[in-house]
């Protein structure tokens, strides 16, 4: 039973050791790790290297895949443009069992206390993050020396030998007990760290470790399945790719276990590092095999995951999934999606702004109202969504950017509203009257709107790409568009000493409508300000 417990508390402690390490890199590395994987995602081979990249330094390839799941869900990156990355994770998650292999167990006491030291003295968040992934790194070797100094008793236990000696008798035996214990400790890892152990005290032969490793492959894949429930199509296809070329490359392997066995053998006399470099051949080697058939592989997983089917329902958020609030870089970028897409809204009515007023067009003036509900949705959403993310999590950058969200959605919001309340309402009045603005007159109002759009198209450009100039550009326009609007004011009274009918019949509407427009370009230049201060 001491035996017993001492392998559970080396396994929790390897475990342990391996997440709090990645998580503290990934946290230390923050919007960098994004930067990475979607800015090197445009070709195959960039692909491979950042996803290895990121994969060796988080130190799981299940961690890279749930990343890659948020950037698809958020339409920060594509399907296609993950396969490569999935291909270069399986790479990378290899760096942590060859880390594990090396077995620097005389030192765990000396990196936990390291690790302890800097994440107590920092002040600063990268240092201190630095500290618990070196703790981490400690834990996981004090685990491990753990799992060894009591590995040895095994050998005079019948239950625990028959079962090692099945599992190297029975490849199919050791494919599913990897994948079952990988799938519930959610780490490849932490399944081979033990299988090391027991291979190092000769419990374990080597093709039965062999078998062990693809199974403890496949069974990683189950925290990306998981976290794919609910998500889009694109996402779901993700976690089928992922599994998909586990799955196709054990079945490769297994008809050739034995020469993959003799292989291995001439490798290392260490059993541990055989069993590590059976883990990094397998990953390279479905790398290399499924890379140039990426395009084929894509084409057959969305045959298999079909789009989704349900329509574009206004009053649903697209990007932000609550299960990215633990990545305040991710959820950022997923707020940041959403928030594009409420400009997007607010762009088309104000578009439709002159159409509802230069027609007797009843239906699109609803719809524009109806719109303006989906930008209130939307916004109060993204609102919530923000208020859920951790702080202390967050950066300066980072809390700065949140601020300058909020007051963007804020900004729009209050646009979609004096479109809705304020200038339909005056479509209507005209409609309902039917009233017609004087030539003139109409051409100025199209004319300021047109402004308007404008600046409104170029600050909302200036958001997506983070663009300081093109803000500045559109910032310094708000004394231009105050005087413009002085101007058509003074134009419009001319007319009405002139004693025009037409802008005497419409003249409330016309200056009302100016207002509304200088109201709108005030909330531009709000943008703007946001996006300057943001940047």
């Amino acid at each position: 039973m001491t035996v017993l417990l001492s392998l559970f508390g080396g396994m929790a402690l390897l475990l342990y050791g391996i997440r709090l390490s990645g998580e503290a890199l990934q946290r230390a590395l923050g919007g960098r790790l994004r930067s990475l994987l979607t800015g090197m995602s445009r070709h195959r081979l960039s692909a491979v290297a950042s996803g290895a990249a990121i994969t060796a330094i988080i130190q799981s390839s299940a961690a890279t895949t749930l990343m890659l799941i948020g950037f698809v869900s958020a339409g920060l990156m594509t399907f296609r443009q993950t396969l490569g990355i999935i291909l270069g994770a399986d790479i990378g998650t290899t760096f942590t069992v060859q880390l594990i292999a090396f077995r620097f167990t005389d030192y765990s006491p000396l990196l936990v206390g390291l690790g302890f030291l800097m994440t107590f003295v920092a002040r600063r968040r990268v240092p201190k993050d630095l500290g618990q992934a070196l703790l981490g790194l400690g834990l996981l070797f004090l685990g491990l020396k753990l799992i060894l100094d009591n590995v040895e008793p095994l050998r005079s236990t019948p239950l625990a030998l028959d079962l090692l000696n099945g599992i190297g008798q029975n490849p199919a035996i050791g494919v599913l007990t990897g994948a079952v214990v990988s799938a519930l400790v959610t780490s490849s890892a932490a399944t081979l760290g033990l299988a090391l152990a027991f291979a190092h005290q000769g419990l374990l032969p080597l093709d039965g470790a062999v078998a062990v490793v693809l199974g403890a492959n496949i069974g990683t894949c189950a925290t990306a399945l998981t976290a794919s429930v609910g998500a889009t199509a694109e996402a779901k296809r993700v976690a089928v790719a992922h599994i998909a070329f586990k799955l196709l490359g054990a079945a490769l392997v297994v008809p050739f276990i034995g020469p993959f066995t003799a292989v291995l053998a001439s490798t290392a006399s260490d059993p541990a590092r055989q069993i590590a470099n059976a883990h990094t051949f397998f990953n390279i080697g479905i790398s290399l095999v499924f890379l140039p058939f990426t395009p084929l592989a894509a084409r057959a997983i969305e045959a298999l995951v079909p789009d989704d089917q349900q329509g574009d329902s206004p009053f649903r958020t697209r990007y932000v999934d609550e299960r990215s609030l633990d990545q305040p870089s991710l959820a950022l970028g997923q707020a940041t999606r959403e928030a594009l897409r409420m400009a997007d809204v607010v762009q088309g009515m104000l578009r439709d702004v002159p159409i509802v007023f230069a027609s007797s067009h009843h239906e699109l003036l609803e719809d524009v109202e109806r719109r303006d509900d989906q930008v209130d949705f939307l916004e109060r959403e993204i609102k919530l969504f923000l208020a859920r993310l951790g702080r202390d999590a967050m950066g300066p950058d980072l809390g700065r950017k949140e601020i300058g969200l909020i007051s963007v959605i804020g900004n729009l919001e209050n646009i979609g509203d004096i479109i809705d309340k304020n200038l339909m309402e005056l479509g209507r009045k005209k409609l309902y009257q039917a009233r017609r603005f004087s030539d003139a007159g109409w051409a100025e109002i199209q004319e300021f709107h047109g402004m308007v759009s404008k600046n409104l198209e170029r600050v909302i450009a200036a958001f997506a790409a983070n663009d300081r100039a093109l803000a500045q550009e559109v910032l310094d326009q708000r004394a231009v568009m105050r005087q413009r609007e002085r101007d058509l004011r003074e134009s419009h009274l001319g007319r009405l000493r002139a004693g025009l009918a037409e802008s005497i019949e419409t003249s409330e509407i016309h200056l009302d409508v100016l207002t509304n427009l200088k109201r709108i370009s005030s909330h531009v230049s709000s943008l703007a300000i946001s996006i300057l201060e943001e940047v």
